[in-house]
Formats: C-alpha cells, structure tokens, sequence
C-alpha cells in the first residue's frame, strides 16, 4: 500500500480533520526484515475526534487495524502521531 491508499484508508476510518502521510521507506532500503524497498515505511500524523479520551496504545491499535491488510503486503513499519483536535491546538500554539 501506498501513501495514498493509506490516506484513503484512514480518511474512511477516522474521518480526520488534519492528516499527513510521508513515505520515509527511502530512508530503510536493505532494512532487516524487508527484501523490497517500496512502500515500507511510513510516518502518519493524524488529527481526528475520534482520538477524543481515547489513550495512546487504543489509538495506535485502531490505526494498526484500520492498515491491518497493508501489513501483509509491503507495509512494514508506522510512526505514528495521532491526537485529538484539542491535543493538536495545545501542540501548535
């Protein structure tokens, strides 16, 4: 999966008002654990209500669900930032 069908799949499942995709898979090539060199590695900043009072590790397995089918394809590793609309202001005053 590319940075685009994650932006699909993450716009379908958390309807975000900020999102961000970077494709960092450049920076891994030859990465143990990963023969190709395309669409491996991806970092994800993601603002959306649906973080709302939900904790850190609950976010990052529903974003984990929601790319569960690229994990079995090419998708290797996420960094992920996701925060609700409130965290986000506080974060960019």
């Amino acid at each position: 999966m590319n940075d685009q069908g994650i932006k699909k799949r993450l716009t379908e499942a958390f309807s975000p008002v900020e999102l961000s995709v970077v494709d960092d898979s450049h920076k891994h090539a030859h990465h143990k654990g990963t023969p190709h060199t395309q669409n491996t590695h991806f970092d994800v900043t993601i603002v959306s209500d649906a973080f709302t009072g939900m904790p850190l590790v609950a976010r990052h397995r529903r974003i984990h669900h929601a790319l569960a089918d690229a994990f079995s394809g090419t998708l290797h590793a996420l960094k992920i930032s996701a925060y609700s609309p409130s965290e986000w202001t506080k974060k960019n005053r």
